[in-house]
């Protein structure tokens, strides 16, 4: 019987790479078995060899055709939207009960944030973890929802440019689709809006998410409560996960509403976040919490799903 999940990192760039390493130093239930790119002289497949971790540079045909293959038990994909598409179908026609937790904003899964809705697809074969800003921000918006009613919520992600690399980059329009998708769908939302700026300041900052959440009249003390306990509950697995500053609230009267494009006029009450990721710096350096939080977040998934299998075994 055993007590591992096997399993494949597809991208060996720097998310991948990240995630490898933090396969192989912290997880309790998963196994490396191989590491999957394009480019034969990446950095990536470099230090999977060193680390002993079997390689492929053909892509996920490379993959399929690899005397491992029969082992895997779950895919990674960090590679980029379009490309997770023709992933998955790849890897389903092989081997049809294989799992995917996808990093990027392709969404052919579910999405999922794991402090807020990870419970709910333990046996699911796709999830999405959305975005970076969305792991960051949706935990927010959904501990508000706890407490009261979410018309409108509007999250801003500023990254060091240096942390965005060219799947990022070529992902811009699917992560302000996706993250706003999942605001709604995941954090309670009625409405939802996602913003990211890429911040070239020398040296590079840490992330930084600024989240504004508009919703009907509640508890002040109970809003903040919930979001605290959140955060705590997102530290868990992204240990440098913080408020910047104490969480603020603004009543909006209404006889001095706010008019919200796309929802009309607001009163209410307006909860403003502001949070700082600071990344674990195993393989990224630590202004890189945007690409933490996304492997990390992958990484309690994929435990979770884990122990659920391991369990039956």
């Amino acid at each position: 019987m055993s007590n591992t999940l096997k399993v494949a990192i597809v991208g060996s760039g720097n998310i991948g790479t990240d995630l490898m390493i933090k396969v192989m130093r912290n997880s309790k239930h998963l196994q490396m078995l191989a590491m999957v790119g394009i480019d034969p002289n990446s950095d990536g497949l470099a230090r999977a060899k060193r680390l002993g971790v079997a390689t492929t540079h053909e892509g996920v045909e490379g993959l399929i055709r690899m005397q491992e293959f029969k082992d895997i038990d779950l895919v990674f994909d960090a590679t980029s939207a379009t490309a997770h598409i023709k992933n998955h179908d790849l890897l389903r026609t092989a081997k049809p009960a294989i799992r995917h937790v996808d990093l990027t904003p392709a969404a052919i899964g579910p999405y999922c944030v794991p402090v807020v809705n990870g419970a709910d697809y333990i046996d699911t074969l796709n999830v999405n973890m959305v975005t970076c800003g969305g792991q960051a921000t949706i935990p927010i918006v959904a501990a508000v929802s706890r407490v009261a009613k979410v018309h409108y919520a509007e999250i801003v992600a500023s990254i060091a440019s240096k942390s965005a690399g060219p799947g990022t980059r070529a992902n811009i329009d699917e992560f302000t689709e996706t993250t706003s998708k999942a605001i709604e769908v995941v954090g309670g939302a009625a409405k939802g809006r996602a913003i990211i700026i890429l911040n070239p300041a020398e040296p590079p900052l840490l992330m930084r998410d600024t989240v504004y959440v508009l919703s009907e009249m509640a508890d002040q003390k109970g809003v903040e409560t919930s979001i605290l306990k959140m955060v705590a509950d997102v530290q868990a697995y992204v240990p440098g996960y913080r408020l910047k500053q104490r969480v603020q609230f603004d009543v909006i009267p209404e006889d001095a509403p706010l008019n919200i494009p796309g929802h009309g006029r607001f009163s209410g009450l307006k909860t403003s976040v502001f949070l700082e990721v600071e990344g674990a710096a195993h393989y990224l350096p630590a202004y890189a919490g945007n690409l933490d939080i996304m492997t990390s977040a992958a990484m309690a998934t994929a435990e979770r799903m884990a122990e659920a299998i391991i369990k039956t075994r």
